[in-house]
Order: C-alpha cells, then sequence, then structure tokens
C-alpha cells in the first residue's frame, strides 16, 4: 500500500491547472514537504511519445477507441515508472489529469460508455485512485478565452473541438463528483488567489497537510 498521497487535478481547457501547480510547487518547497509533479498524458519519455500522437492536430480522424487505448497506454507506463515509485516513497504526487480524464473525454464525451472506459483502464491503473481530485470548474467559455489570450500555451487537439463538445466536458465532470467522494470542487473562475486558497484548504481539510 502506498505510503504518499496521489492528488489529480482536473478540468476543461483553460481551467488554470498548470498555472496552480507551478504554485504549490513553491508552496511545498517553502514548506520542505516532498513531492512531485507530473502530468498525463506524458510524465516520462515513452508516455511523452504517446502525448504527441494523441494531441497531434493532423490526427482528427483518430478512432475514439485507438484514443482510449493510447491514454491508457500512456497511463501504464507513466505510473510504474514514475508515480508508484514516488508514492512508496512517502512523496505527495500531484497529477494535471488523470483516469479521470479518460472517463470523461472518451467515455462520458466521446459516449463510449463511463463504466465501459473505466474498465479498460482498470488493466493500467490496478485500482490505483487518487486520494483527492481537485475539479477546477468553469465555464467553457472563460476556459478557452483564455487559451486564445495565452499565445505560450500548448494549442491541441481538444481545444479545437466546437462549442458543445467543452460544455458536455464539463458536464461529464460535475455528474462525476457527485459519483466520487474524492472530488472537491474548485471555483476556478476567481482569481488565482482566491482559486489557489481554495486549494490549500481542502488539502488541509483532506489531511494532506497541516493547517
Amino acid at each position: 500500500m502506498s505510503k504518499g498521497y496521489l492528488i489529480s487535478l482536473e478540468g476543461g481547457e483553460g481551467a488554470g491547472k498548470t498555472t496552480i501547480l507551478e504554485k504549490l510547487e513553491k508552496y511545498f518547497q517553502s514548506k520542505n514537504i516532498e513531492y512531485i509533479t507530473t502530468r498525463e498524458p506524458g510524465g516520462v519519455h515513452i508516455s511523452e511519445q504517446i502525448r504527441e500522437i494523441i494531441l497531434d492536430k493532423d490526427n482528427v480522424e483518430m478512432d475514439p477507441k485507438t484514443e482510449a487505448l493510447l491514454f491508457a497506454a500512456a497511463r501504464r507506463q507513466h505510473l510504474v515508472q514514475k508515480v508508484v515509485p514516488a508514492l512508496e516513497a512517502g512523496k505527495i504526487v500531484f497529477m494535471d489529469r488523470y483516469v479521470d480524464s479518460s472517463l470523461i473525454y472518451q467515455g462520458y464525451v466521446r459516449g463510449m460508455g463511463v463504466d465501459e472506459v473505466f474498465e479498460l483502464n482498470q488493466y493500467a491503473i490496478e485500482d490505483l485512485l487518487p486520494d483527492v481530485t481537485l475539479y477546477f470548474d468553469l465555464s467553457p467559455e472563460v476556459g478557452l478565452g483564455r487559451i486564445n489570450k495565452d499565445d505560450s500555451r500548448e494549442v491541441n487537439r481538444l481545444d479545437l473541438e466546437e462549442g458543445s463538445f467543452h460544455h458536455k466536458v464539463r458536464e461529464g465532470y460535475l455528474m462525476l463528483k457527485d459519483k466520487f467522494e474524492r472530488f472537491e470542487v474548485i471555483d476556478a473562475e476567481k482569481d488565482l488567489e482566491a482559486v489557489f486558497t481554495q486549494v490549500i484548504e481542502v488539502l488541509v481539510k483532506r489531511g494532506v497537510i497541516n493547517g
């Protein structure tokens, strides 16, 4: 059984997860708490190579099942090579997206079925679910507006989907919030400091860090 904590960060495009992760890094460094930050798909060399295929803007013909299988493959390599060793060493692991993203994007939005995609991913994750999931909630219009203003951000295939796609993503996450007790909703439409304060309050409440 792992000794560390697995914290996943979830949300629609432009929710600000990457910016919050940068602030969490500074916070945990100041507290001398052992942690790592990582992302999905990616995090290790093989998984980053798979990420390039998944998010390539030219791969618009990708079948949803192919997409789901690629995510699961990247996830498995990432877990065994980076995440599980960190947890076993007692570290807090912050992951920018995890299995819930597949449940939403492939299971709910692409129509493969949430339960079916979860079953597919069981082979990859072997019951390793987050201790806490931070869901950054905001309207798609706000999130996509942020993306359009940020020239430095990676624009990927998912960013180019129609507005109805992104609204369904939000709908799906709000459904998962009611299904899993580990979900904590963060109001991501507030200013950065207010969002970060919410995150720290949740981590204290959940016993990840001391208040």
